[in-house]
């Protein structure tokens, strides 16, 4: 069975997909949120400057840059909870179903893609310290970079990890479900998972040309995970995207504030390191994975259709 046909191994009519979606929303944005609005209504006294606070980042309010980390991802966190929740006992389905179609989750290509992906931004990071070394401040303060490394390495493939799950595993096989098919789940996952960036700060600075770069990551991770039938190349591509964006270089204006190494203080602006990456970049990141896994019948992977699996002991492939 591919890596959509999992969806067909526990409950999969519509109304398990809204109950469940529910269940994610109130882990991520009520139960998920509580810690932050507790801390930001200490810090403030009262609503009106707790909002404005909360549209600031809750900057202007003196918490700790990696107390807010932590405050941050750990409303995602609460949503990847509450989504294996609902896949396990909603769905009644395994875990390994919404991550991969091997028999195993296969860490070797969770890790392959981190450290390529992270050998990868930091070459461009080095990069671009040497052609414009006066846009960055070094920032290195040991005590607080260490902690941050810390929350970034064990805390950030958590949060990754929700996303990449809730976009690429639940909501791509519910998709693939409905329409019978491999390219619907693949867009429509790949610009929701784009469009829901458009909060972040780096939207209002830079403008909606930001927005090719969160869809075409979001296409990336997509197609991998239809090349590949499973989730392990995307979890690990995010995972390592993220850390590098928390660890090494910070800005007043993106959604990650944070005790990096350097502080860029350069003036926004959509150039070409905006777009190197999903049309140049990427492409070779897919040719690199295709090469090593041997990906073919590219056309049928990412747009052929889905077809009702013949489970053999239903029962078995269920919640145990």
């Amino acid at each position: 069975m591919n890596f959509i046909q999992q969806a067909f191994k526990g409950n999969k009519e519509w109304y398990y997909y809204i109950i469940t979606v529910i269940i994610v929303f109130s882990f991520w944005q009520i139960l998920g949120v509580i810690p932050l609005a507790v801390v930001g209504f200490m810090k403030t006294g009262n609503i009106t400057d707790f909002q404005e606070a909360a549209l600031d980042n809750f900057t202007s309010i003196g918490i700790n840059a990696n107390f807010y980390l932590v405050l941050m991802l750990f409303t995602l966190i609460m949503g990847l909870i509450g989504l294996l929740l609902g896949v396990r006992f909603i769905h009644r389905r395994k875990i390994k179903t919404v991550i991969t179609s091997r028999k195993k989750i296969d860490w070797r290509r969770v890790f392959h893609a981190f450290f390529l992906w992270f050998s990868i931004s930091t070459f461009f990071l080095i990069l671009g310290y040497f052609l414009a070394p006066e846009d960055l401040v070094w920032n290195f303060k040991p005590i607080p970079f260490m902690i941050l490394a810390l929350i970034s390495f064990l805390l950030i493939p958590l949060q990754t990890s929700f996303e990449e799950l809730l976009f690429r595993g639940y909501l791509m096989q519910g998709f693939g479900v409905l329409v019978k098919n491999r390219w619907f789940p693949l867009l429509v996952t790949s610009v929701v998972f784009g469009l829901l960036h458009g909060a972040n700060p780096e939207v209002a600075k830079l403008g909606y040309g930001i927005m090719v770069f969160y869809i075409g990551t979001g296409l990336l991770y997509g197609i991998t995970t239809l090349m590949d039938e499973g989730t392990e190349i995307a979890l690990g591509l995010h995972a390592s995207n993220n850390i590098v964006a928390a660890i090494f270089v910070t800005t007043d204006w993106t959604v990650f504030q944070t005790d990096a190494l350097y502080i860029d203080t350069s003036e926004p602006s959509l150039g070409w390191e905006t777009f190197i990456p999903v049309f140049v970049i990427y492409p070779l990141l897919l040719l690199i994975f295709s090469k090593k896994y041997g990906w073919k019948n590219w056309r049928e992977k990412l747009t052929g259709s889905i077809t009702v699996p013949v489970i053999a002991s239903e029962a078995s492939e269920r919640y145990e």
